[in-house]
């Protein structure tokens, strides 16, 4: 059975890993690939995250049914496009298991639940996740030459 979890400032390793394996940020290339996240910077991404999302943020991690980490689901509020952005990321070696199928839906029930009217994402054009955010009723809101807006009204 597949688990939701909010981490611990201590589970932060787990995110320095996912976003700096090669793999699992194939789908970020065009935008630099991996993403460093040490150490130093965990407390000050979990106070604004996790401590303090202000209904603004939702952070989860998706644990497996041995209990392990598989990957992470997020919303946050962009205040520049005044919309709703979703993260959801599965470790590489993870896919096609349907956790992020699991993921993004409970990530989609949980903002109805906090009042969101609809959620977004930006997804690179060579992206396979397109499929998976349609498959869980989003819709093309516009296309441009790099990504695909989605978009899932709640």
């Amino acid at each position: 059975m597949i688990k939701f979890v909010i981490p611990k400032l201590e589970d932060m390793w787990f995110r320095e890993k996912l976003l700096g394996d090669a793999e699992t940020m194939a789908y970020n290339k065009k935008w630099g690939g991996t993403i460093d996240f040490p150490k130093s910077k965990w407390e000050d991404w979990y106070t604004h995250w996790v401590t303090n999302p202000e209904n603004k943020r939702f952070y989860r991690y998706i644990l497996n049914e041995d209990d392990a980490f598989v990957g992470e689901i997020a919303y946050h509020f962009d205040e520049s496009r005044q919309i709703y952005l979703t993260n959801v990321i599965v470790m590489a070696k993870y896919r096609g298991k349907g956790y992020g199928s699991a993921g993004l839906k409970l990530l989609c029930d949980h903002a109805k639940q906090n009042g969101i009217p609809c959620l977004y994402d930006d997804i690179a054009i060579d992206n396979p996740a397109i499929t998976l955010f349609l498959k869980q009723g989003f819709l093309e809101e516009y296309r441009t030459d790099d990504y695909i807006m989605l978009k899932k009204v709640l």
